[in-house]
């Protein structure tokens, strides 16, 4: 069996990866060896360190859980001096997700990235551009192309920008950076959730609001996943509330080619062990041979 996949004009092994936020090098590599996936995206890089927010900054809810960590970083500069070192010990793809408050932010991150053994960039177009009001750069089709363009302008690595759910039409948004040279696509990010303690009559995060992830979310990212698949020709990266080798089969009959795993590996450090056993049995239960096969089986009511 042949789990490999080729994007952007790299190869990958399986078609495994971690999602930003969850993946930390050191800790992760605690419980099992990185080398078995297809990639590892990192946590978010800003150009300067940024402290996150103030807690409580998580909080468990039905079907997933609400963070406002705020990408706390230590910063571009001790990302490639500390952490790219020890990534580079293993045999995997490496994907960097890129964070800014101002298009010059994400343009400097990009730039100093250029020069380094990192395979792909992600770019989190979730982060609030403060020259905007705080209006974030994926809710907005002009920004999220304005962005776009500007780091396609700099980069010499295969670009994936990142699509937040929380807008009326995703199509409108992936059409928009497809047309300003992103090379690859990858959804959902998290949903904005709140959560009030009733005993203490009082929200729940610091922030007030947060990301919502986990099973919760994963009907909606399967929705988008096929919507943008229709409306793009780019590759994709699907995730949200992936933790069965079934959850990641349904992502790649909606349209993705890779998928990314975050939640679920809080819950349990070694689940993509379980999640890449848990595929191979369902590939060879319906006698696929290869991620083609399987994404070929998908037809429409």
């Amino acid at each position: 069996m042949d789990l490999s996949v080729a994007l952007c004009g790299i190869n990958f092994k399986n078609p495994l990866t971690t999602a930003s936020g969850t993946f930390s090098t050191q800790a992760s590599s605690e419980f099992y060896n990185p080398s078995e996936l297809g990639a590892v995206i990192t946590k978010g890089v800003s150009s300067e360190p940024w402290d996150g927010n103030p807690t409580p900054r998580i909080a468990e809810t039905y079907g997933g859980m609400l963070n406002s960590i705020g990408l706390q970083n230590p910063g571009v500069d001790e990302f490639i001096s500390s952490e790219l070192p020890l990534l580079s010990k293993f045999n995997t793809n490496v994907i960097v997700n890129v964070a800014g408050r101002t298009i010059e932010d994400y343009c400097k991150v990009v730039e100093k990235l250029n020069d380094t053994t990192v395979d792909m960039l992600e770019i989190n177009i979730s982060c609030p551009n403060v020259k905007c009001g705080g209006i974030g750069f994926g809710t907005d089709a002009k920004l999220a192309a304005s962005v776009t363009k500007a780091v396609r302008h700099i980069s010499t690595k295969p670009l994936i920008i990142k699509l937040t759910p929380n807008v009326t039409d995703i199509t409108e948004i992936a059409k928009a950076v497809e047309a300003e040279g992103a090379d690859c696509i990858s959804l959902i990010n998290t949903l904005l959730g709140m959560k009030i303690d009733v005993h203490k009559f009082s929200p729940i995060l610091k922030n007030k609001v947060g990301g919502l992830s986990g099973p919760a979310i994963k009907p909606i990212a399967v929705r988008m996943v096929y919507q943008v698949r229709r409306a793009v020709t780019l590759p994709i990266i699907g995730l949200g509330g992936i933790a069965t080798g079934e959850d990641v089969a349904e992502f790649l009959l909606a349209g993705a080619d890779l998928v990314s795993i975050g939640t679920a590996c809080l819950h349990n450090p070694l689940i993509f062990l379980d999640i890449k056993r848990t595929f191979t049995e369902y590939m060879e239960k319906h006698n696929f041979h290869t991620i083609a096969d399987l994404k070929a089986a998908f037809r429409e009511i």
